[in-house]
């Protein structure tokens, strides 16, 4: 069974589309910029994509949890271009803190799906 079979038979995760303010309030996930592009890419959701090192961020994920909460993921200050298949501290951010673990545990067993 493919990610994006298990995804739409679980509703685990999903394309965003309920957009909205969101802040790092502390939960953080190591993965590579590659899984979750993989994941975005079979859940047919927006990232941004400027790996150049120079800006505040080079990777933006846009997801939405089964309940429907957005949350975004993405690197923080890294100051360098990102190896597509190295592990990375990737932020969390969401409308709370209890938004952010719920995103949190669904961004990770949706990975562990890859």
């Amino acid at each position: 069974m493919s990610l994006t079979e298990k995804i739409i038979k679980t509703e685990i995760m999903r394309k965003a589309s309920n957009y909205g303010a969101s802040s790092f309030h502390g939960q953080t996930i190591v993965t590579t910029p590659n899984q979750l592009m993989e994941l975005a890419k079979n859940l047919d959701s927006e990232f941004n994509d400027s790996n150049d090192g120079t800006d505040k961020t080079n990777f933006d994920f846009d997801f939405e949890t089964e309940d429907g909460i957005y949350f975004t993921v993405y690197d923080w200050k890294e100051g360098r271009i990102l190896p597509l298949d190295r592990h990375v501290e990737f932020h969390i951010g969401a409308r709370t803190g209890l938004e952010a673990n719920e995103a949190l545990q669904e961004l990770y067993n949706a990975l562990q799906d890859l």
